[in-house]
C-alpha cells in the first residue's frame, strides 16, 4: 500500500492499483491522535480488517466517495449513517470510528462532535467544528504471499489440497460472505509426499464438517467451492455414496451428474443465508433481504458467530426453497475439465465462490452461431449487417452446457460461445502485476490502420478523460512496425488497445505481421485486439504473460469494430470487469458473438470509487415519467451490498439484485448528470452524459 499527498488530500493505492482519494481541508500531518488500533478492537473490527497503513494528522474536513460509510461510537457501538439521505447529520460528543467501504478500505478514528453530509452525488463529507486530530488507516484485500501445500497427484492428494483451502479465510463468522473476508487459499504443488505448512494445518484442523466423495476428479472439482466456503474436510472413499457429515448428522448426496446441482444448491443456500445472518454482526447495513430470516426460522443472533459447521447444519434444516428466488442469480459459474493440471487454478478461483462444474459441450454449426448472435442483437434492437469472412485464422466454436450464473468461464478444450475462455496461466500471471503500487496505470492505444482513425481518436479521448482521476499514463502510437509492436507487448503496460487488422500470420504492422508466438513474453496485463480473427493471438498473449483480453473470432466491419472499441474503452476505465465490459459493448452490433474474452474474464483493470460499475436501463413511460432499472454486478467480489442514489430508504441490497424506480424527467436528468456509466435507452446503449443531452432535447 502506498500513500501519496495530492492537491486534493491523500491518495491510497494498493498493489492492484485500486485507489481511494481522501479529500482534506486544513490537513497537517503528525501530532497526537487517538488510537485507531484500540478503537477497531473495541468495536470488533481489529481481527478482520487490520489497516496496512495508518497516518495521523489534524484536519478540518474529510471527503470520501459516497459509498457505505457507517460511523460507530467506540464505547456504545451505536451506529450513525446517512444512508440514502444527504444530511446534514450531527454527530454528538464521543469517540468514533468511521469505515469507508470502497475499493480500498479506509478507517478514521476521531473524537466528535462532527457533521456528516453529502453535498452532491459524488462526495461524502465529515466536517469538524474546529481542527481535530484524527488517525486514518487504509487496508486492501490484495494477497500475494500465500503458503504452498504439496500433495500427491492422486484423488486422495487433491482431497488433501481441498481440505487445506479454507486456511485462507479471515473469519469463521458469517462475515466470510464479504469478499474481503475470504483470503486466497494456499497454493498447490504436486509432489511425491504430502506436505502441509504448520500454519495451514493449524487453521484447518478444527473442521467439524466433512464431505465424502468417490476418488474421482469429476466429484472433487464440483465439491471444491462448498468445501472451501464451509471449511469442510474432504475425504475420498472407493465406492462411496457422496455425503455430508456434520455434528448434526449425515446427509447423502446424489451421484454424478446430479451431484453438481446438489452441491451448488448447498453452496447458494449457505452463502446467501450467511449474507443475511451477518446483519447481527458489526458490519450490519440494513440489508433489505434480512426479512427472509423470519420466514425460514433462522436465528441470526445465535448463528452469526457460531462455528461454520453449526451454521451449515442450521441452514440445511430450513426451507430455503421458499425464499431462494428472492436472492440474486449466482454471479459466476466455471466449467472446468477435471484434470490434475487444473487443480492449482482452484486456489485462484475459490475465494470468489464460483459454481464449479465439469465442462461439457456440443459442436456448433456456423448457422447456429450466426443465429445466436442475431438473436442477441435483435433483443438489443441495434446494428448493421456483418461482413463476409476474409483471410483470418479459423476458430471452431462449441456450444457449452453452462451452469447457473450470470457470468460463465470455460477452462477446458474448445472455444465456447457465451463464456470467457480461460487458461491456468491467466491466474498465475496476475501476481506479475502486483508489484507497482503507486505507479500510473499504463495504457497504450495503437492505430495500425489509417481507416480506423476515428475510433483511435475517440478511444484516446476516453482514456484521457479518466487519466487524472485514475492516474492513467496514456500513450498513443500509430503505424508500428513488427519490432515496435513487439516491444509494446514485451514492455510493462496495464492495457494495450490495438486497432487494426489481424490475418493468419498475425497482427498487421507497417512492415509485415507480428505473431504473438514470436514474443519472448507478454507484459501487457490486459489487451483488446480489435482486429478481425484475433482469437489465436489473444490466447498466445495469455500464455506469454497477460491476464485477460478482448478478441474476435471472425471478420468484422470497421464501423462495428469502432462501436465496440469505444464503448469497451469507456467501460474498462470505469471499473467494469473485462467480461462485463465486452459483453455490454458487443451487444451494440449485430454480430456481437464475434467478440469474446480470453483469460480471466472477471479481471478488473481500474477500480471505480463506487466500487462496482452500475448497469442502468431507462424506459420512457410517457407523461414525463421514466422507469429506471438499476443493477450492480461484480463477478469478482460477490457478497457485497449497495445502495442506489435513487432510492429513498436506507436499506442495502446484495450485488446482483435489480432495483426499479419510477421518476420524473427532472430527477432523471439530475441523475444522468452524475451517473458516469452506460445506460440502455430506447434499444441502444448510451453514456449517461450523452443521454442527458438527448433527453434534454426531447
Amino acid at each position: 500500500m502506498k500513500i501519496e499527498t495530492t492537491d486534493e488530500g491523500l491518495r491510497a493505492v494498493d498493489a492492484a492499483k485500486n485507489t481511494l482519494t481522501v479529500r482534506t481541508e486544513g490537513w497537517t500531518p503528525g501530532g497526537s491522535a487517538p488510537s485507531l488500533h484500540d478503537a477497531l478492537g473495541a468495536v470488533g473490527l481489529e481481527d478482520t480488517r487490520t489497516p496496512d497503513v495508518v497516518l495521523s494528522g489534524v484536519v478540518d474536513l474529510l471527503g470520501f466517495p459516497p459509498v457505505y460509510a457507517p460511523i460507530r461510537e467506540v464505547d456504545t457501538g451505536e451506529v450513525f449513517e446517512l444512508g440514502a439521505g444527504t444530511g446534514p447529520l450531527s454527530i454528538p460528543d464521543g469517540a468514533y470510528v468511521l469505515h469507508i467501504g470502497s475499493s480500498v478500505h479506509a478507517y478514521v478514528r476521531f473524537d466528535g462532535p462532527a457533521t456528516v453530509e453529502k453535498p452532491d452525488y459524488e462526495r461524502f463529507h465529515v466536517r469538524f467544528p474546529e481542527s481535530t486530530a484524527v488517525s486514518i488507516g487504509f487496508s486492501t484485500g490484495i494477497q500475494n504471499d500465500t503458503e504452498v501445500v504439496t500433495v500427491p497427484r492422486t484423488p486422495a492428494g487433491v482431497a488433501e489440497a481441498l481440505s487445506a483451502f479454507p486456511a485462507g479465510h479471515r473469519t469463521a463468522t458469517a462475515d466470510r460472505s464479504f469478499a474481503t473476508m475470504r483470503g486466497r487459499p494456499p497454493r498447490v504443488d504436486f509432489g511425491e509426499t504430502l506436505s502441509v505448512p504448520p500454519a495451514v494445518r493449524d487453521r484447518t484442523e478444527d473442521a467439524d464438517a466433512r464431505l465424502v466423495v468417490p476418488p474421482d476428479l469429476e466429484y472433487l472439482f464440483p465439491v471444491a467451492p462448498l468445501a472451501h466456503y464451509v471449511g469442510a474436510r474432504v475425504d475420498v472413499e472407493p465406492g462411496a455414496t457422496p455425503r455430508v457429515e456434520t455434528p448434526g448428522g449425515v446427509d447423502e448426496l446424489p451421484a454424478f451428474p446430479e451431484f453438481q446441482d446438489a452441491v451448488g444448491e448447498l453452496l447458494e443456500r449457505t452463502f446467501y443465508l450467511d449474507c443475511v445472518v451477518r446483519e447481527s454482526g458489526p458490519y450490519a447495513s440494513d440489508l433489505g433481504l434480512a426479512s427472509v430470516l423470519e420466514e425460514v426460522g433462522v436465528d441470526a443472533d445465535a448463528l452469526y458467530a457460531a462455528p461454520p459447521a453449526e451454521r451449515f447444519d442450521a441452514y440445511r434444516a430450513v426451507p430455503f426453497e421458499r425464499v431462494a428466488d428472492r436472492f440474486p442469480d449466482w454471479h459466476l459459474s466455471m466449467s472446468i475439465a477435471p484434470r490434475y493440471e487444473h487443480v492449482p487454478t482452484l486456489s485462484h478461483l475459490l475465494a470468489n465462490v464460483p459454481h464449479v462444474r465439469i465442462a461439457e459441450s456440443a459442436s456448433l454449426a456456423e448457422t447456429e452461431w450466426l443465429d445466436n448472435s442475431l438473436d442477441d442483437f435483435y433483443r438489443a434492437d441495434a446494428g448493421p449487417a456483418r461482413a463476409a469472412p476474409g483471410d483470418v485464422a479459423s476458430v471452431e466454436l462449441v456450444q457449452p452446457e453452462l451452469g447457473p450464473g450470470r457470468t460463465h468461464g470455460w477452462l477446458a478444450d474448445g472455444v465456447p460461445i457465451d463464456a470467457f475462455k480461460t487458461l491456468p496461466e491467466a491466474y498465475e500471471n496476475r501476481t506479475r502485476y502486483l508489484d507497482a503500487a503507486g505507479e500510473p496505470t499504463s495504457v497504450v492505444a495503437i492505430l495500425n490502420d489509417g481507416e480506423m482513425r476515428d475510433e483511435h481518436a475517440e478511444v484516446a479521448a476516453l482514456y484521457r478523460r479518466r487519466a487524472e482521476a485514475l492516474d492513467l499514463d496514456v500513450s498513443l502510437r500509430e503505424n508500428l512496425a513488427v519490432d515496435e509492436l513487439a516491444t509494446v507487448f514485451e514492455s510493462r503496460h496495464d492495457l494495450v488497445h490495438y486497432i487494426g487488422h489481424c490475418e493468419r500470420e498475425g497482427l498487421r504492422c507497417a512492415d509485415g505481421y507480428l505473431s504473438a508466438s514470436s514474443l519472448a513474453e507478454s507484459n501487457a496485463q490486459t489487451f483488446f485486439l480489435n482486429a478481425c480473427g484475433s482469437y489465436h493471438e489473444g490466447i498466445e498473449l495469455v500464455r506469454k504473460g497477460s491476464v485477460a483480453g478482448g478478441v474476435t473470432f471472425n471478420e468484422v466491419l470497421d464501423s462495428q469494430a469502432a462501436t465496440v472499441g469505444t464503448m469497451f474503452a469507456r467501460l474498462m476505465v470505469n471499473g467494469f470487469s473485462i467480461e462485463r465490459a465486452l459483453d455490454k459493448s458487443r451487444r451494440r452490433i449485430m454480430t456481437g458473438k464475434d467478440y469474446a474474452v480470453v483469460g480471466d474474464g472477471t479481471h478488473v483493470l481500474t477500480q471505480s470509487e463506487d466500487f462496482v460499475g452500475a448497469d442502468i436501463q431507462v424506459d420512457n413511460l410517457g407523461d414525463d415519467r421514466y422507469r429506471v432499472r438499476y443493477f450492480m454486478d461484480a463477478p469478482w467480489i460477490t457478497g457485497g451490498a449497495f445502495r442506489s442514489y435513487l432510492q429513498e430508504t436506507n436499506e442495502t441490497h446484495l450485488l446482483g439484485e435489480t432495483l426499479e424506480f419510477t421518476i420524473d424527467r427532472a430527477r432523471l436528468l439530475e441523475y444522468m448528470a452524475v451517473a458516469d456509466t452506460a445506460v440502455l435507452y430506447d434499444g441502444d446503449l448510451h453514456w449517461s452524459d450523452t443521454l442527458e443531452e438527448k433527453l434534454g432535447r426531447e
